[in-house]
């Protein structure tokens, strides 16, 4: 038996629930997992199944049951559940998110396979190569002709996602700024994260400015990347409880664990297609 999980996005109507089950029926599926939602912000009828099938032939499956499905003009994704996302990992100099994720790979936490490590400094490169993971040094200047440009950057890193058959992108606290080219071309496949307070606080040292107000609760938030700075649809967050005692530094320490865990998740439901897009919001299966 072949185990495959379906995702599938349309505008909210009667019948569809039917229709995708007449799909799986058809290719002798036995659904052992189902979750769905319709979201009325966006009129977006979502669902996430998991099901078996004697049937090998991953083609013929999605095209059966798209056949059922398709007069509801969906968005459906399929795949074996063995075949497992490809993660190209972006980093600049802070560490702390790209050691988590590689620790959590090797464990077999994360159902992923890394093939390449992107970044603007040269200095996780013996991390990379600990791990036998291919690394890439990419600088970028702010020079608009120049041969490190954003352009010129961009370029390289389109090579080496087509290259490697790179399903998403994860810039674990990679501090370059996406043009709105690359966010639109890989849309809905780059995941970030960043700190998130209670007020915000943008610029150097959010911890130190978080610190100097005295706030009660710092966080984090994982998202997809859009053009709109950090304003992506949500994918998970999380936040700790502080106090006054603590200082600065050790604000950054607990900052720093809630963006690992955070963004571990965030990859771990995205790589198991528990997250659907819905315009600018997520629904997410858990």
């Amino acid at each position: 038996m072949q185990q495959y999980i379906l995702t599938l996005t349309c505008p909210d109507q009667p019948g569809i629930v039917r229709a995708l089950a007449d799909g799986i029926v058809e290719v002798r599926g036995n659904i052992v997992e189902n979750a769905q939602f319709s979201d009325p912000v966006t009129g977006t009828f979502c669902v996430r199944t998991q099901f078996d099938s004697p049937d090998g032939d991953v083609d013929g499956v999605r095209t059966q049951i798209l056949d059922r499905v398709r007069r509801f003009d969906p968005v459906v994704t399929l795949r074996p559940t063995g075949q497992r996302k490809r993660v190209l990992l972006m980093v600049s100099k802070f560490d702390h998110c790209l050691v988590d994720l590689l620790y959590r790979q090797q464990l077999g936490e994360l159902a992923v396979d890394i093939p390449i490590i992107v970044s603007n400094h040269p200095d996780t490169q013996e991390i990379a190569d600990r791990h036998g993971i291919g690394f890439h040094w990419i600088p970028v200047t702010q020079m608009p002709d120049g041969p490190t440009s954003k352009a010129a950057a961009e370029s390289l890193l389109f090579d080496l996602i087509e290259q490697h058959t790179v399903d998403v992108v994860v810039l674990a606290r990679y501090m370059q700024v996406l043009s709105d080219h690359a966010c639109r071309k890989l849309s809905g496949r780059v995941i970030n994260i960043h700190h998130s307070f209670l007020p915000g606080f943008k610029g150097a040292k959010p911890y130190h400015q978080a610190y100097e107000r005295g706030v009660k609760l710092i966080g984090a938030t994982a998202h997809y990347v859009t053009a709109d700075l950090d304003e992506g649809p949500i994918i998970e967050q999380d936040v700790v409880r502080v106090t006054h005692a603590q200082d600065a530094d050790t604000l950054v320490a607990i900052g720093r664990d809630v963006e690992r865990v955070v963004l571990a998740r965030a990859l771990r439901l995205h790589a198991e297609d528990r997250v659907v897009l819905a315009g600018h919001r997520t629904v997410v299966f858990h």
